[in-house]
């Protein structure tokens, strides 16, 4: 059975989660966080996605976005997943997947929400002790 097609309305923001296979690490270095970020940024400027708010932790990445045309976010999340597996993959000598399959997203209809979400992301790795303030 093919799977559904996303509820990716335009200029709708979503929160966008994915995870590495396993809860794997799918950032080792300071240099994987660039390129992850070089890549979103080429991405979402090419398929017309606005990111509003972004971390990515060790193991995982939550992104805030707004898709300004049909299908930006899974478009831009294909690109860019695929381009990294293939970097990380290169760097790090491995084969196989690295993502736990497709991406999770919630569509974002409340302002108030919109504000909660944005909050949670930046204050994500706080929590997790991986920095001491959501600016750093």
């Amino acid at each position: 059975m093919a799977r559904l097609l996303r509820l990716c309305p335009i200029g709708i923001p979503q929160h966008i989660i994915q995870r590495g296979n396993n809860r794997q690490v799918c950032f080792a270095s300071e240099d994987n966080f660039i390129a992850y970020a070089h890549w979103l940024t080429e991405y979402a400027h090419q398929y017309q996605v606005k990111v509003h708010a972004w971390v990515f932790m060790t193991n995982h990445v939550h992104l805030l976005a707004t898709p300004m045309i049909e299908g930006g976010i899974s478009k831009m999340m294909q690109a860019l997943g695929r381009r990294y597996v293939r970097y990380f993959n290169y760097t790090y000598q491995r084969t196989g997947t690295l993502w736990e399959g497709r991406f999770k997203s919630c569509v974002i209809s409340a302002e108030e929400y919109f504000f909660i979400c944005q909050r949670y992301i930046e204050l994500n790795p706080v929590r997790a002790n991986m920095v001491s303030h959501p600016a750093d």
